[in-house]
C-alpha cells in the first residue's frame, strides 16, 4: 500500500490494516498492528520529512504476521531511546518494541525497511526464518542489537555496501560487548574465543561448509 508521509495518511493506513487483518481472520491483532503502523509512519513524517513517499506491506504465513514500512532514507535509522518521562517524543520505537514479538531495520542501496512481527494466535510454530539454526540465531541477535545503538558507519553511495558494513560493525560491537562481559565476570576471554572458534570449525567440517 503506497502512501505519502502526511499525518492525515495515518488514519487511512489504519483503516487498511483493519480491513486486511479482518479478512485474514486476525481480528485479535488489529489494534496492536494499527498502533505500530501509526508509530512507524509517524516516524517517517517526523524524522525523514513530510511528503516522503513510502509503502506499507502486510504479510502473514504460518506463525507470524509481518508489518513493513518502506521509505527512501537510508540514513535516518530508527533506534530505541531512553525518553524522559516528560519528553514530547522518543517513545515511538519503544512502544513498537513492547507490542511486537520482534522488530528491526533492513537497509538497502536505495531504501530501508522498518519491520515488526507478531505471533499469530493458535500457532505453536516459532517465529524464525528458514535456514541454518546458528545463522538464524545470529541474525535475530543482530536485529535486536541494531535497535539498541545506531550503526557506526554511513551509507556509501559509490559502493552501495551499507548493509554489509552495518552488519560487520554490529558483529564487532556484539563481540566487543561479550568480551567485556566475560572479563567483568572473571572469565578467560581468550579461552572462550578459542573454544568458540573450535566449535565453529567443527560445525563447518560436519556440514561440509
Amino acid at each position: 500500500m503506497a502512501f505519502t508521509a502526511h499525518p492525515e495518511e495515518v488514519a487511512r493506513l489504519r483503516r487498511d490494516v483493519r480491513l486486511h487483518l479482518t479478512e485474514w481472520g486476525h481480528d485479535d491483532l488489529v489494534d496492536t498492528a494499527q498502533l505500530c503502523v501509526s508509530e512507524l509512519v509517524s516516524n517517517i513524517v517526523t524524522h525523514v520529512g513530510t511528503g516522503t513517499p513510502g509503502s506499507l506491506v502486510l504479510s502473514t504465513g504460518g506463525a507470524r504476521l509481518r508489518v513493513e514500512v518502506h521509505d527512501p532514507d537510508t540514513r535516518a535509522l530508527p533506534t530505541l531511546v531512553d525518553a524522559e518521562v516528560d519528553a514530547e517524543g522518543g517513545r515511538g520505537m519503544a512502544l513498537v518494541a513492547a507490542l511486537a514479538d520482534r522488530w528491526g531495520v533492513q537497509v538497502y542501496d536505495d531504501h530501508k525497511v522498518t519491520w515488526c512481527e507478531f505471533a499469530v494466535e493458535g500457532s505453536s510454530a516459532p517465529i524464525a526464518p528458514d535456514g541454518e539454526p546458528s545463522v538464524e540465531r545470529a541474525d535475530a541477535l543482530l536485529e535486536v542489537y541494531a535497535t539498541l545503538k545506531p550503526p557506526a558507519c554511513s551509507y556509501d553511495r559509490e559502493s552501495g555496501r551499507v548493509r554489509r558494513r552495518v552488519e560487520e560493525e554490529s558483529v564487532i560491537e556484539v563481540i566487543t560487548d561479550f568480551l567485556r562481559w566475560l572479563r567483568a565476570h572473571g572469565c578467560d576471554a581468550d579461552e572462550v574465543l578459542d573454544r568458540a572458534q573450535s566449535r565453529c570449525e567443527a560445525a563447518l567440517s560436519e556440514s561440509g561448509g
